[in-house]
């Protein structure tokens, strides 16, 4: 724990902001006792969790809510918490069958789903500069912005999500945005 008490992996991966909010869907289907109107027992049970910065509304892909609490995501925590943005400039070639739709205002979500999928729309963030169409495949142009401990490990994290074939054209690290202050707003 930290001097004031929280735990140093409970804030926010990029604005290191400690006012969180989770938020929970849940969806159930429970039988019901016919004689009192309670449900007791689960048919089927789903639970979706995300927590979210309040001061700059970003997710939080290194905490999970499981067993009532948060939790740090062995997986990611270190990598979003302890480590500086990057940004790349990159391609990836999908299938053009797994995109959506390639035009209109959803374009950029539906190509940056095909070529990152749910990890990618949950632990970067993607702006698809343009597409190309290459026969039976299109070639995503996307900016992207990651947290990693260094560069090759930024280029592994990309490597694991892409969809397809990647190319990394530049590769660069960036400064963290400020620690917000006190006072809630950024310092």
């Amino acid at each position: 724990m930290t001097e004031s008490g929280t735990l140093p992996w409970m804030r926010c991966y990029r604005c290191w902001s400690t006012s969180l909010e989770l938020h929970v869907h849940y969806d159930g289907i429970h039988r019901v006792d016919p004689s009192t109107g309670t449900p007791v027992h689960a048919v089927e049970e789903q639970q979706e969790a995300v927590v979210q910065c309040l001061d700059c509304m970003h997710d939080q892909p290194h905490l999970i809510f499981t067993d009532g609490r948060l939790h740090a995501d062995e997986s990611r925590w270190e990598r979003l918490v302890m480590g500086t943005p990057w940004v790349a400039s990159c391609t990836i070639t999908v299938p053009a069958d797994d995109v959506e739709v390639c035009s209109g205002p959803e374009a950029g979500e539906a190509l940056s789903y095909a070529a990152l999928g749910d990890a990618g729309t949950q632990e970067f963030f993607s702006h698809v500069r343009f597409h190309t169409h290459q026969g039976d495949e299109i070639v995503a142009h996307l900016l992207v912005e990651l947290y990693a401990r260094s560069q090759d490990e930024a280029g592994t994290v990309l490597d694991d999500a892409a969809r397809g074939p990647l190319v990394i054209t530049s590769l660069a690290e960036e400064s963290r945005p400020p620690a917000v202050s006190s006072g809630g707003g950024h310092g």
